[in-house]
Parts: structure tokens; C-alpha cells; sequence
């Protein structure tokens, strides 16, 4: 993997408001690029922040016109974009926590939240997931946050080929030592990579962990964001080891 860059977007989201967010998205995806980065990471439901009970009101499709700015960014920097976003289904008959890949050829797709959390039952259909990623020569298995919980999950994307497991997440302090645990847990025993890309302020009632982060394929931690920077939290492979690095984010939507 000594080809190819990836990082997390650790950043504040605006509460309900998918027009700011996606600029913030669009600067964040404009400064990865500056790193030559090839695959960038954002937190769960990033382009509404974690807002269920807007949900409703906020769900979009993969055709919705505003989606374009960052089909735009991922076609110019060559940049492969995973954006959470609540998803409406083509015949409006479900609600999906959903992550929206822009590829650089200009294709969207979506991935679907596997396991619900709690409360998110009431509100949203159980996904059914999505299919791996091809970044450059790379496969690249993707995660909304509780789909980590369940063992299984990374079992299949490491069965399946991946060789990088990406999950977007809203993680509370309190729930940050276990769940990073697993993580790197996760990157140890199926010989993955692991990126974590978390919320760095309160979104939906709840108080993040941000510490985004990045694992190699011996769950050694390369790197990992502050509690409430915006960041990008990004890693390289050299010759001889991962490289990690902060590259502070300046967002001024």
C-alpha cells in the first residue's frame, strides 16, 4: 500500500444544514488534496451533522443537485470522498443512515448503516451495507459507527478482500476507549488498516470524542486527531513503515 494516501476529516458540522456542510466538505477535500490524498474519511451523517429527528425533514438521494460541488471535488483532486448523509430510498419508502462515495470518475454511490443504534430503530431502516471500494489497486471496506460493534462486520469485509476498514462514526467520550479498542483490535487480527473519522463537537445532544485516527495492519496506532480540532488525520505507507500526520483544518464556512 505504498502508493496510495489516506486520511480522516475530523470537523464540526452544522446542525441541519447541508448547504454549510458541504462547503466545509469542499474545503476540507480542497486541503487534503494539498497532501496528495487519494482517500478521505468523514464522520457519520457529516453533511447534516447527527440529527435524527431532522432526518425526516433532511434526507436526500444520490440525485440531488447540491451533491454535485463535491462530485465536482472528487473528479478534480482524483480524490476518492465518503460523506454521511441520511438517505431517502428510490421509492421514498425508507430512511438510511447512508454514506455517499464520490468517486473520481464522477460516480456516486451509497453505503447503508447495517446496525441501528438505540433510538436510531425508531426512525431508520437497518441498511443493507454496500459493496468494497477500489482505490487505485486498493479494497476499502466501509462502516457507519455501530456497525463496528458487531464482530462479523469487519470479518466480512476482510473475507470480501479489503484490506482497509473505514468507518465514519459519532463516538462520545465516554464510549471512546472501547470502541477504539476494537478497532485496533480489528487492524491486528485480519491484517487490515483502520481509519476512525469522528466528530470533534456536541452534534444531536451528544458529546464526541473526535481523536480520529488511523491504524496499520498490526493494529499499531500511526496516528490520531485531538478531542475537538478540526483536522485531517492522515497516513502514508513508506518503504520501511506507515508515516502518520495532523494537517490542521481551516474552515471558514
Amino acid at each position: 500500500m505504498n502508493d496510495m494516501i489516506i486520511a480522516a476529516a475530523q470537523l464540526r458540522c452544522a446542525a441541519g444544514d447541508i448547504d454549510v456542510n458541504i462547503e466545509r466538505h469542499r474545503q476540507a477535500a480542497e486541503q487534503a488534496a494539498a497532501q496528495n490524498v487519494d482517500f478521505l474519511l468523514f464522520p457519520e451523517l457529516s453533511l447534516t451533522g447527527y440529527e435524527p429527528d431532522l432526518a425526516e425533514q433532511l434526507a436526500i438521494t444520490l440525485q440531488d443537485p447540491r451533491l454535485a460541488v463535491l462530485r465536482e471535488s472528487a473528479i478534480t483532486h482524483h480524490m476518492t470522498l465518503v460523506c454521511g448523509a441520511p438517505l431517502r430510498s428510490s421509492d421514498a419508502d425508507a430512511l438510511y443512515i447512508g454514506a455517499i462515495v464520490f468517486a473520481p470518475d464522477g460516480t456516486l454511490y451509497s453505503y447503508t448503516k447495517q446496525h441501528l443504534h438505540g433510538p436510531e430503530a425508531a426512525i431508520f431502516t437497518a441498511g443493507q451495507g454496500g459493496p468494497l471500494l477500489q482505490v487505485q489497486q486498493h479494497q476499502i471496506g466501509l462502516a457507519i459507527c455501530a456497525d463496528i460493534l458487531s464482530e462479523t462486520h469487519p470479518q466480512h469485509a476482510a473475507d470480501c478482500g479489503a484490506t482497509v476498514y473505514a468507518a465514519g462514526v459519532l463516538i462520545s467520550k465516554k464510549s471512546y476507549p472501547l470502541e477504539s479498542g476494537m478497532l485496533q483490535r480489528y487492524a491486528e487480527k485480519h491484517r487490515m488498516v483502520v481509519i476512525l473519522s469522528n466528530h470533534c463537537a456536541p452534534t444531536g445532544g451528544w458529546i464526541p470524542a473526535g481523536q480520529s485516527a488511523i491504524w496499520d495492519e498490526s493494529g499499531r496506532l500511526i496516528v490520531s486527531a485531538s478531542v475537538d480540532d478540526d483536522a485531517l488525520v492522515i497516513a502514508q505507507k513508506s518503504d520501511a513503515d506507515w508515516l502518520g500526520k495532523i494537517q490542521p483544518l481551516t474552515l471558514t464556512a
